[in-house]
């Protein structure tokens, strides 16, 4: 038989093993939210910079700087820089993504992401 005063312990070792479960959980679910927000903004910087791009080597009136902060904006970032030198045909742009909504760790983070695309005219 068992003594009466363990009684319980179960009950509590089970209640640690679901908390520590369910932090891990949410760490992961934290990561996956990190590394997702960092390809998204990779993917606005790099369609910002061949916006960009296209925009001095092909012009159309507009200024490569607009051209690059609507793709960044069509993406969910803000721009925050654009290089682009009239008459050379390359853009150096960084953008702004914000990331919220972690469960751990709560506020919001910018990350700040470079990308630079060439066009080579033949």
């Amino acid at each position: 038989m068992t003594p009466t005063s363990e009684r319980g312990s179960v009950s509590v070792v089970t209640a640690a093993v679901v908390l520590v479960l369910l932090v891990c959980t949410m760490g992961v679910a934290d990561v996956g939210r990190a590394l997702a927000g960092r390809a998204r903004a990779r993917a606005a910087a790099d369609a910002a910079a061949l916006a960009a791009a296209q925009e001095l080597a092909f012009p159309s009136g507009d200024s490569p700087a607009a051209q690059a902060g609507l793709f960044a904006e069509r993406n969910g970032s803000d721009l925050l820089s654009c290089v682009c030198e009239p008459g050379s045909f390359d853009a150096v742009v960084t953008v702004r993504y914000r990331l919220d909504g972690l469960l751990l760790v709560p506020g919001t983070f910018d990350l700040d992401v470079t990308a630079r695309a060439i066009v080579e005219v033949p």
